[in-house]
């Protein structure tokens, strides 16, 4: 039933001006509309974001929001540039190297956390 309606992603912040200013100054992002409940964004193909105030924020351990990327070394180097700093596993099944872990069928992935403390991701799917 629901697959046929477009999907926003949620990410709470704890501070939303100092989310704001990494959405935009280090990731950059523009605002796509301001409101009382929190800021939209745009991304690729029509897909957008949303942060939202709440003390909830940075308590998930799973990745919220993943964006596809078609060159993960160069977008990981511009955004260490921009100060990012990529997380690091080790884990039986996943490893990163240098911040990137790369899958069995060639999917490479890294996972970086915003100010508030979100786990966000970058993935390159292997074609």
């Amino acid at each position: 039933m629901l697959s046929q309606f477009e999907i926003t992603t949620a990410l709470p912040a704890k501070d939303m001006d100092r989310a704001e200013r990494f959405y935009e100054d280090v990731l950059g992002f523009d605002k796509a509309d301001d409101a009382e409940t929190g800021t939209m964004y745009e991304s690729g193909d029509g897909t957008s974001f949303f942060i939202y105030p709440s003390s909830f924020a940075g308590t998930n351990q799973g990745t919220a929001a993943t964006w596809h990327v078609d060159d993960i070394e160069n977008v990981v180097d511009k955004l260490r540039d921009r100060g990012v700093d990529f997380e690091e596993y080790d884990m039986p099944d996943l490893t990163t190297e240098d911040g990137i872990a790369e899958l069995e069928d060639g999917t490479k992935t890294a996972w970086f956390r915003d100010t508030e403390g979100n786990i966000l991701a970058l993935t390159e799917y292997k074609l």
